[in-house]
């Protein structure tokens, strides 16, 4: 009856490269609301395992019953974290997009030239004295298509006082994201996707939840000015950096704009 505690090296290879994968797994999906389904499933699978090795047959059938019912479901849940790994899992290994990858498929992260740059970070500077909110994407490798579609078409050329007018408090475009790509203000009134994250700290409102759930599912770095307190923050790949000075952010955005973290 205990024949299946037998284990020769392949079954400890096996067991190692599980529970890696469950510890990345449980890394990745920390403090999201997916985490408690994650440890359901884990406990259910680790009771299937066992009841099949120990001939408990309905039970066994049971489970898998349940495994096969709920797997397009858990596909569903689990969409934000898978998306938010492969996108962090491309930025890991960016180098080689920069290299063989990138001659191949003719894909080329988007760059600002230094005065565009200098614009975006001068608006914010006014904005942060004056305590207008604002909700800045900036586009990277991935386009944003589809957030674009969400608002309206812009397409002008960056400048500090374009950017001011359109977080204006009574401008019609001023409650949303603005997207800027190349040295370009694509579009604005854009709705971001809201991360559902539960370790956001509650200093932050809605505009940083959308930067955060923006920056899990794309490559592109979100500058956020708060309403209430005229802090400046930028988040990038779901991290959240509160920025002290206009020459901080410009230095951030000179590295994330090259590619570094």
């Amino acid at each position: 009856m205990l024949d299946f505690l037998a284990i020769s090296w392949v079954d400890v290879l096996d067991i190692a490269l599980v529970a890696l994968l469950i510890f990345l797994a449980f890394k990745w999906m920390r403090g999201s609301s997916a985490m408690n389904i994650f440890i359901i499933v884990i406990s259910l699978y680790v009771f299937r395992v066992i009841a099949s090795s120990l001939g408990m047959k309905m039970i066994t059938t049971l489970i898998d019953m349940v495994f096969n019912l709920g797997l397009l479901a858990l596909i569903v849940i689990f969409q934000p974290e898978v998306r938010r790994f492969l996108v962090n899992f491309g930025k890991r290994y960016s180098h080689l997009r920069n290299g063989a990858l990138s001659r191949v498929f003719k894909s080329e992260a988007n760059r600002m030239n230094s005065l565009a740059l200098s614009e975006i970070c001068e608006a914010c500077r006014d904005m942060s004295a004056e305590k207008v909110g604002a909700l800045i994407v900036i586009t990277r490798q991935n386009q944003l298509e589809d957030i674009v579609e969400t608002g309206d078409v812009i397409d002008a050329k960056i400048n500090r006082r374009l950017i001011r007018n359109l977080f204006f408090k009574n401008s019609p475009l001023h409650d949303g994201a603005v997207i800027l790509t190349d040295d370009r203000v694509v579009a604005a009134r854009c709705t971001l996707p809201i991360t559902q994250r539960e370790d956001i700290p509650p200093q932050f409102g809605m505009r940083h939840k959308a930067a955060i759930g923006m920056s899990e599912q794309s490559d592109a770095c979100i500058i956020v000015v708060s309403e209430e307190t005229g802090g400046i923050s930028l988040v990038s790949y779901g991290v959240l950096t509160e920025v002290g000075s206009i020459s901080e952010l410009r230095l951030l955005l000179d590295k994330t704009d090259n590619g570094q973290n």
